[in-house]
């Protein structure tokens, strides 16, 4: 892979860009960036529109589905981006291997090496993420396994040439208040943020400060923040207990919103889903 580097900053020399694929989970499938026709937008969805303003025939993928397993994701969507050859490929995957009560760190990094040494060959450029966390009691629990998970996404990147967008080390994206009822995605702003780093991070000029804090709290009453614990109990955290001790993932049946490398227009999430599974996802997402 061929990375043109501005030695000021690290980050590569802006360069037209014509192409782009995107892989990964929930993360940047868009999830909970919620568009009005009850898909999802997200961070991948703006970066591409931001680069397709700038390059006459612009083609984008998002071969991302939520839940899937860094195994799932190298055996289901890696080969497939790598024979797109597109100038930008962005992998994001593992996290949701971490955060589960067994994970075999061992595997998962193989599985991303793996993973990087097929794309990077087959793109002009490869980003890689340090996953922001919400702070809190989970982060918590996970936090040894995630930066395990970190520091060999640090590895990787100096042996194939890759990029690293530290969205770990960002404090304004760990304030829950950019992150959904189910506190396990990002909100609308928190997408916009996202794409704002890789943005940079590919060398263009920064348009906003991604890392900008936001106000001071003001933190509900007990009463209110027990009505929230109890909402996010009985909307998110029961039904994934549910699909943990079933084997079921949130992502089972669907397939990726954009499986093919073509012009950028308006992703047609609708046919994903039920007209009862929207009005869920609506209800779910709805403070």
């Amino acid at each position: 892979m061929s990375c043109v580097m501005d030695s000021a900053t690290n980050s590569p020399a802006p360069s037209a860009i014509t192409s782009f694929v995107a892989l990964g989970d929930s993360f940047t499938e868009g999830m909970s960036d919620l568009l009005p026709d009850g898909g999802y937008r997200g961070w991948a969805d703006l970066l591409a529109a931001r680069l397709a303003a700038r390059t006459d025939g612009f083609r984008y993928a998002n071969l991302a589905v939520r839940g899937k397993l860094i195994r799932q994701i190298a055996e289901e969507q890696v080969d497939v981006a790598a024979a797109m050859g597109a100038d930008l490929v962005t992998l994001v995957g593992g996290l949701n291997d971490v955060l589960r009560p067994k994970c075999d760190m061992d595997t998962v990094c193989g599985l991303l090496e793996e993973s990087v040494a097929k794309l990077a060959p087959n793109c002009r450029h490869l980003v890689l993420m340090r996953s922001p966390g919400r702070r809190g009691p989970v982060l918590e629990r996970y936090r040894a396994r995630m930066e395990h998970l970190f520091g060999f996404i640090d590895g990787l990147a100096e042996r194939h040439g890759a990029l690293v967008v530290d969205l770990y080390g960002c404090d304004a994206l760990g304030d829950p208040r950019m992150w959904a009822d189910d506190r396990l995605h990002l909100t609308t702003e928190g997408h916009r943020r996202v794409a704002e780093a890789v943005w940079q991070r590919l060398g263009h000029e920064p348009e906003t400060d991604w890392h900008a804090t936001l106000p001071p709290a003001v933190l509900p009453g007990w009463y209110a923040r027990r009505v929230a614990d109890l909402r996010f109990t009985r909307r998110h955290l029961l039904p994934w207990i549910g699909r943990r001790l079933t084997g079921r993932s949130s992502g089972d049946g669907l397939t990726p919103k954009r499986p093919d490398l073509a012009p950028l227009a308006p992703a047609v999430d609708r046919g994903r889903y039920s007209d009862a599974d929207l009005t869920a996802l609506a209800c779910d997402d709805t403070p």
